[in-house]
């Protein structure tokens, strides 16, 4: 068989054997790709930090009936270096990959606008110009809406009425209005449905505009209505939320306690 190039995003990787490892890539054309890399855990392997996490690569592939094997890689931008030694950053990284395995669907379906999207927020987060949180909230809004599980914000999820709607039920699919909220339904304070808005459009001078309450109550509305659609709980989240209280307390909260 011919063997075939690709760009990819590196997802994960586990050891194989004594000196091999098992890499799942995720490609611009070839969707996801698991592959053998044979000896790269010897420390005269040619490539083998090339096949870090985190790292967009050009990659050759020799095709096989259940793994393919790498045969060459090549650095296109290594993001690992500006991520790794921030916590922060780091699980944040991670729920990028961990939510674009999860969305790419089966291995090898294309899935360019994922891959374009996924590379984008690694490279986003490396750059540290934007707070991390903020960069997965956006990455999970469009990640979500190429998949078609997008939540409803501009019109009601069950009657399509336009509005700002100010109720929100993940399991009716995001905003609904007054006639079709069902129980449960939660209300965000004012401005959280426009800051998800601004963050699935990437308007960013507004997003940077808003209170850190409002954000919390928006990271939360986004990772509610990912897990309810993939019907799991993504292992990576708890530790971004657990990160973003660590680093940025509520100001809403410290007035009260002062």
């Amino acid at each position: 068989m011919l063997l075939y190039r690709d760009h990819a995003v590196v997802v994960r990787q586990h050891k194989l054997g004594e000196a091999d490892r098992i890499v799942t890539l995720l490609t611009s054309h070839h969707g996801l790709v698991r592959a053998v890399a044979k000896g790269v855990r010897r420390t005269k392997s040619k490539f083998g930090a090339r096949l870090e996490p985190f790292a967009y690569i050009d990659v050759q592939l020799h095709p096989g009936r259940n793994l393919d094997t790498v045969t060459q890689v090549h650095t296109v931008e290594a993001f690992a270096a500006d991520i790794v030694d921030d916590y922060g950053r780091y699980t944040t990284a991670c729920a990028v990959l961990e939510t674009a395995e999860r969305l790419a669907g089966e291995e090898r379906a294309p899935a360019p606008r994922l891959h374009a999207l996924t590379a984008s927020a690694l490279r986003a987060i490396a750059a540290k110009q934007r707070p991390h949180e903020l960069i997965l909230d956006s990455f999970l809004l469009r990640a979500m809406g190429f998949s078609g599980w997008a939540p409803a914000l501009a019109e009601c999820a069950r009657c399509a009425t336009p509005g700002a709607h100010r109720a929100f039920h993940v399991g009716a699919g995001g905003a609904v209005c007054v006639h079709c909220r069902p129980p449960g339904a939660t209300v965000p304070a004012a401005g959280v449905i426009e800051l998800l808005v601004a963050l699935r459009r990437g308007e960013w001078d507004f997003v940077e505009t808003t209170t850190d309450s409002v954000r919390k109550q928006a990271s939360g509305l986004v990772a509610a209505h990912l897990q309810w659609h993939l019907e799991r709980q993504l292992r990576t989240l708890p530790l971004v939320e657990r990160s973003q209280a660590a680093q940025r307390p509520d100001r809403a909260a410290a007035g009260q306690a002062g």
